[in-house]
């Protein structure tokens, strides 16, 4: 009798179960609000490095908590490994350092319509890399869900970035040190989220777990540019909490808390689906700025809408299907 073979530890892209489709609605509302709640509630004198820095601890906190709660913390002293630590955490921790060094760069360079345009290859790139890595195939019309997904990603971006100034200048220097910056982020991006999803989904690494290691390596990473940088000289002449108040914690710990849904989705549903609920979540601040702003949606967001709609359902209903081989 021929032996069964061991089911694929990744789980099908197309299967999401209910506690995936929760925390997926928990991360877009989380995404969706995340600007306005930012908005309202920290002031401008606001030093950038100093609520990253207390993004991740409170992150760091968050997620032992959880660890303890769910009695993953126990394991933790005789499990733990410096090698398997940096191997699962530490390599996409520096990606996603540089990804973000990158993107700086090239924010500085280009308008901010071709800037948003371009970022959404990450899309494309998250689900080259989890073939590559995880062998995780998708279906000809989830790959079709995934243009769908683009084209709305774009249309958002066009709503949101057809106010705004465009670039003009060097062509050379708006190729070099703006369209190529991001296309490698975007590249990097889709690296490390596929590195994250294999950590977590074949080398059992649990995601709160990479969430306390990967906010510590990019704390550690942005307290060693502060030595340089100007929110660095900032914080010296001014204080680490310059410009705070009590409400400033809000967008901090629900900042936190999205982190720890990104590791969450990204565990249970992969990177791909994350790029979902990014997306959806764009929708979502349009809808809050309506009410709470009575900012009426652009019409690339109403059109953006049904894509992004259909965009989910085709995902979600067409899985691949492994092809039996005939005996």
């Amino acid at each position: 009798m021929a032996a069964k073979k061991p089911k694929s530890s990744t789980p099908n892209p197309g299967n999401m179960s209910p506690r995936v489709w929760f925390y997926s609605i928990l991360l877009t509302l989380q995404y969706g609000f995340q600007p306005i709640i930012s908005k309202r509630f920290t002031r401008r004198e606001v030093i950038v490095t100093s609520s990253v820095l207390t993004c991740e601890v409170a992150k760091v906190v968050c997620a032992l908590i959880l660890m303890a709660k769910d009695g993953s913390l126990k394991k933790l002293a005789r499990e733990w490994t410096l090698v398997g630590s940096l191997t699962a955490s530490g390599l996409p921790a520096a990606i996603y350092a540089l990804q973000n060094s990158l993107l700086q760069i090239s924010y500085r360079n280009l308008d901010s319509l071709t800037f948003s345009m371009l970022n959404q290859t990450k899309i494309i790139f998250t689900a080259i890399f989890t073939y590559i890595i995880l062998r995780q195939r998708q279906s000809i019309q989830q790959i079709g869900a995934l243009f769908l997904l683009i084209m709305a990603a774009v249309l958002l971006s066009i709503g949101e970035g057809s106010s705004k100034g465009s670039s003009s200048g060097d062509p050379e220097k708006i190729l070099f040190y703006g369209i190529a910056p991001v296309l490698v982020a975007s590249v990097l991006s889709g690296l490390a989220s596929a590195l994250c999803q294999w950590a977590s989904q074949v080398k059992k690494h649990s995601s709160y777990l990479m969430t306390v290691e990967m906010s510590i390596v990019g704390s550690l990473c942005l307290l060693a540019s502060t030595s340089k940088s100007p929110d660095g000289e900032a914080i010296r002449r001014y204080g680490f909490f310059y410009g705070w108040t009590p409400l400033t914690l809000i967008p901090v710990v629900t900042n936190a808390l999205g982190g720890i849904l990104v590791g969450l989705v990204t565990s249970l549903a992969g990177g791909v689906r994350k790029g979902f609920v990014i997306v959806s979540a764009l929708l979502v601040t349009a809808m809050l700025q309506f009410l709470f702003e009575g900012t009426p949606p652009s019409v690339y967001c109403l059109v953006a809408l049904p894509l992004v709609i259909s965009s989910i359902s085709i995902y979600q209903k067409y899985p691949y299907q492994v092809k039996k081989k005939e005996a």
